[in-house]
C-alpha cells in the first residue's frame, strides 16, 4: 500500500487542478447517487481524492466522512473546506478508525480498479455498513474487450509506467467480474449503469444483506 500512497501524494496538486474529464457522466452519476441519500444518512466515502464529490453531495445527506489513504489528497480536500457536515480523514478501507456498522451509505468512486486487496476491501465495506445499508460505487472496467486501439495501447503501457513509478497499481476488471465480487461480499445489486458508456465506468448500487 505504501508505494501507491506515495504515488498519489506526488500527483495530488496536479490532480486537484485537472478538470472533470466527462462532466455529463459525472453529473449523471451524482444524480443517481442523490436519489439514494436521505437527510439522516451517515455516509462514508472511501478514496475521496481531493474531496469534490463529498462536498457536492453534502447538501443531500446528514454527514459525510470522506477518507483517502493519501496525505497529499486529504491536504487538497481540506483546502476546499467550508461545509459543516463533511469531515476529511487520512485513512484507508481497513483503518481501525472506521467502526463496523457505523454507516448507512458507503461510497467508492473511481477506486476499485486501484485496489489490490479488492475482495477483502468489499468484505470490509459490508462490515462498515448497518444491516440493509447501501454501497454505491463506480469503477472503470478496462478489462472489457473491444475498447479500441487507444485503450488497448494504454493497457500495454501501464506495466512499463509502473516500473518507473509513473503509474499506480491498476486492475483490469470486467463488468461481470466486478459485479460478482460485490455479490460475493454479501450484497444484493439493485441498480447498475455505465457513465460513460465507453470505456465503461460501471456504476453499481448494492444493498447489504
Amino acid at each position: 500500500m505504501k508505494p501507491n500512497a506515495q504515488f498519489w501524494d506526488k500527483v495530488a496538486l496536479k490532480y486537484a487542478a485537472q478538470p472533470i474529464s466527462n462532466p455529463d457522466a459525472y453529473e449523471q452519476t451524482l444524480d443517481r447517487v442523490v436519489s439514494y441519500l436521505k437527510p439522516t444518512d451517515r455516509v462514508l466515502e472511501l478514496g475521496c481524492g481531493t474531496g469534490s464529490t463529498a462536498l457536492k453531495l453534502a447538501p443531500h445527506t446528514g454527514s459525510i466522512l470522506a477518507t483517502d489513504f493519501s496525505e497529499g489528497m486529504i491536504a487538497q480536500a481540506e483546502a476546499k473546506m467550508g461545509v459543516d457536515n463533511v469531515r476529511f480523514l487520512q485513512a484507508d478501507t481497513f483503518s481501525p478508525l472506521l467502526e463496523d456498522g457505523s454507516f448507512d451509505v458507503v461510497m467508492g468512486f473511481n477506486l476499485y480498479h486501484l485496489v489490490e486487496r479488492i475482495d477483502e476491501a468489499m468484505a470490509r465495506v459490508h462490515d462498515l455498513l448497518v444491516p440493509g445499508g447501501v454501497f454505491i460505487s463506480k469503477t472503470p472496467c478496462i478489462g472489457e474487450r473491444s475498447l479500441g486501439l487507444k485503450f488497448g495501447l494504454l493497457k500495454r503501457l501501464i506495466p512499463l509506467m509502473q516500473l518507473v513509478g509513473k503509474a499506480p497499481f491498476v486492475r483490469f476488471e470486467t463488468i461481470a467480474g466486478l459485479e460478482a465480487r460485490i455479490a460475493n461480499a454479501g450484497f444484493e445489486i439493485i441498480e447498475t449503469g455505465n457513465y460513460p458508456l465507453r470505456p465503461p465506468n460501471h456504476f453499481v448500487v448494492a444493498r447489504r444483506l
